[in-house]
């Protein structure tokens, strides 16, 4: 197992993480204080306002706008609002009760964003609270112990769950489970429980009680509207999902975020905490060890391969295409060699370059062509064996009939592009822009069909300094035959703001 590094750059307005294997940067994390979202976020709110027609609720926590609860978001065993539903109907799935039945105006709720607010929309509420940990999903008011369905061993699903409900039924009978002894509390294992061990899972229990007590006993002692937890920040994530027993270090720029992540590792995850370090070099951590360039190598289409070789990454809206080069990279023996080696190097890279962008989506792998099937299966191995060290899933089909390998990663958030890019504002995101002939002729068209629809005394051509310039040389000659045709004098004024593709026209 790979020795592995966690450095983390800390600042007020943005937290970075950086995994460092072997030397070599593996993933990037990025997040930004004013883009943290609030889904997960448990607030104390007050219904402001219900609505029959819509089966809604609008609900005060503490934000500019109410946020909005829906009947089917209502967890049906909580006091007041239809526990009884089953047993009155008789049905299981017997629909929910009216919600003018369930809450009232003025009513306090502990509800969690399940969706953030967008546009003119508020953020959306569910009282079916549920907390998040590294392999496990507490659900505090259920009894059920569930298992994600990409554990797809029927064996293995069933020994954990009750390896799990031996674990939790022994952390309820001890102090401080955090939950009430009549409702334990239910669980769901993640996919990173599948390799678990009890300990970790037991550490996993204990936390995530905890953070519920936590919950509870702010519920009981501030005013509705106000936030009751957090869901964990980047730093604290790190603690709770990266770290592994091949982490040796978890270093941290920043001591006050060295002492507050320091305690919070102490009380929810002490073997995690222990590798905790305060980073005072002089130099910034990133720089120290070479992540900036990194960063920005990763936001180039191009990477290079140690053999001289190079891939070309382009991520579209509906898929990533990644194609394969030779280069520079001649080989020692024959050609087939030569884009053997080649491929092989490729799919490592391919696979690190994934983790380190997060790209996510379908993936299409266009390798250069290999003549023995041989070499084919080899490569197609190795890329499985090099993304078998990805923490998101992945799925890799074999060779296609043109030579592709299609493959699919799930989408755990932004990618890195998408979280520190945005789209060109000269070229909007096409990657290439009109030539300056062409933006000429779309400005003689479009005098011909002013001047047709209106009367100007004079027509004035405002445009980027290379078109004016072609407009003045090379068009010169269909720039004065259009003004003898229209009977009307045409000038030109360069303006250095303007894109490649900007111009206006102004009758006069």
């Amino acid at each position: 197992m790979a020795s592995q590094d966690i450095l983390i750059n800390w600042a007020p307005q943005e937290t970075r993480v950086a995994i460092v294997e072997n030397g070599a940067v593996q993933e990037l994390h990025v997040e930004r204080t004013l883009e943290r979202g609030l889904v997960g976020n448990v607030y104390l709110g007050k219904v402001v306002r219900v609505l029959p027609g819509m089966q809604s609720a609008f609900v005060d926590i503490g934000l500019e706008r109410a946020a909005f609860l829906h009947v089917a978001d209502l967890y049906p065993q909580a006091p007041g609002n239809g526990s009884a539903r089953a047993a009155a109907t008789g049905r299981a799935d017997a629909p929910p009760p009216p919600i003018e039945r369930q809450v009232f105006e003025g009513q306090t709720l502990t509800v969690q964003v399940i969706k953030d607010a967008i546009g003119s929309k508020g953020a959306r509420l569910s009282t079916q609270v549920s907390i998040a940990g590294r392999m496990l999903v507490y659900l505090p008011h259920d009894t059920h112990i569930g298992v994600s369905q990409k554990i797809g061993s029927p064996e293995l699903r069933e020994q954990l769950r009750a390896r799990v409900a031996a674990l939790a039924t022994q952390g309820a009978a001890g102090a401080g489970a955090g939950a009430p002894a009549d409702k334990p509390g239910g669980f769901i294992l993640r996919t990173n429980a599948e390799e678990a061990s009890d300990a970790e899972l037991a550490e996993d229990i204990a936390y995530l009680r905890r953070a519920w007590a936590a919950i509870r006993e702010r519920a009981q002692t501030r005013a509705p509207g106000s936030l009751l937890h957090q869901d964990l920040s980047l730093a604290e994530r790190v603690l709770r999902d990266l770290v592994g027993e091949a982490t040796q270090a978890i270093r941290i720029d920043s001591k006050m975020q060295f002492e507050q992540l320091k305690a919070f590792g102490e009380t929810y995850m002490p073997r995690a905490a222990a590798k905790l370090e305060h980073y005072k070099g002089e130099r910034p951590i990133f720089d120290l060890f070479g992540i900036e360039e990194e960063i920005a190598r990763a936001l180039a289409r191009r990477v290079e391969l140690k053999s001289g070789g190079y891939l070309i990454i382009d991520q579209t809206e509906a898929l990533t295409t990644i194609d394969v080069n030779t280069g520079g990279f001649v080989g020692a023996r024959n050609f087939d060699d030569t884009i053997f080696k080649t491929n092989l190097e490729a799919a490592g890279a391919m696979a690190r370059q994934l983790r380190l962008r997060n790209l996510g989506g379908i993936i299409i792998a266009d390798f250069i062509d290999m003549t023995r099937d041989e070499h084919r299966q080899a490569v197609l191995a190795e890329l499985r064996k090099q993304l078998a060290r990805d923490r998101t899933r992945s799925t890799v089909s074999g060779f296609t009939q043109l030579g592709l390998v299609e493959m699919t990663r799930k989408r755990t958030r932004e990618s890195l592009a998408h979280m520190l890019c945005e789209p060109c504002p000269t070229c909007a995101g096409r990657g290439q822009v009109k030539t300056a002939r062409s933006v000429c002729y779309d400005i003689l068209r479009e005098i011909l069909r002013e001047a047709r629809q209106f009367a100007p005394k004079e027509i004035r051509i405002v445009a980027s300094a290379a078109v004016v310039e072609m407009l003045l040389d090379e068009e010169s000659v269909h720039l004065a035959g259009l003004s003898e045709f229209i009977g009307k004098p045409i000038s030109l004024a360069a303006e250095p703001v303007m894109n490649p593709e900007q111009y206006d026209i102004v009758l006069m």
